[in-house]
């Protein structure tokens, strides 16, 4: 399907041009420049049916933590213990200098199953001594979320993301049982958030 979208383009560029080499005979040079329009309108449709462009997502951010410095251990700083979050947030932390390891935002709502969060990365975004990842939630109005942060191997880190992509295949977001999670992943911080507002059947 490429070939046909470069062969498009590059055919309406060249009736375009015999358009205007024959400008002279306005007949003829608008059916050429026509026919040149309507491939390069082919073609560019073609392109974005192949590569759509992607929705962007919208998210809040909560309340944050003071930073301390030197940083020792991976943290989450926003939001805040007991803070009321909206359905999307951007869940964020600090890590320490040579940390190697993947970092997951886990949720644990009432159903006392645990949520892995990804954005286009999968894993928490690392960057300069801090991560972040866009976190949803799913809940009633009220409703108390335990945020857990999990660093992970390959291993474990590779069982989220294929989780989460059977999940959205089949549009059914299961949960993980404490039993199911990978023994690559520990826990290193936790709080607990509750929803500000119903956010039953957000994804």
């Amino acid at each position: 399907m490429f070939t046909s979208v470069i062969i498009s383009v590059v055919g309406g560029i060249i009736f375009i041009l015999f358009a205007i080499l024959y400008r002279k005979n306005p007949g003829l040079s608008v059916g050429l420049a026509s026919i040149g329009i309507v491939l390069l309108i082919y073609g560019g449709f073609t392109y974005g049916s192949m590569n759509p462009i992607p929705i962007n997502e919208t998210f809040d951010t909560g309340n944050k933590l003071q930073v301390e410095y030197p940083v020792t251990q991976v943290q989450v700083i926003s939001p805040v213990a007991g803070d009321a979050v909206n359905c999307r947030i951007l869940s964020m932390g600090v890590y320490p200098e040579n940390h190697n390891k993947d970092i997951w935002v886990l949720l644990r709502p009432s159903d006392e199953k645990f949520y892995p969060q990804s954005d286009w990365t999968n894993t928490s975004y690392k960057e300069n001594g801090k991560w972040q990842v866009v976190t949803r939630f799913g809940g009633d109005q009220g409703e108390a979320y335990d945020l857990f942060v999990y660093e992970t191997d390959s291993i474990a880190s590779a069982f989220f993301s294929e989780t989460i992509a059977q999940w959205k295949a089949a549009n059914a977001y299961e949960g993980l049982t404490t039993e199911e999670l990978p023994p690559g992943a520990t826990e290193i911080d936790k709080i607990q958030v509750t929803l500000e507002n119903n956010c039953r059947g957000i994804h």
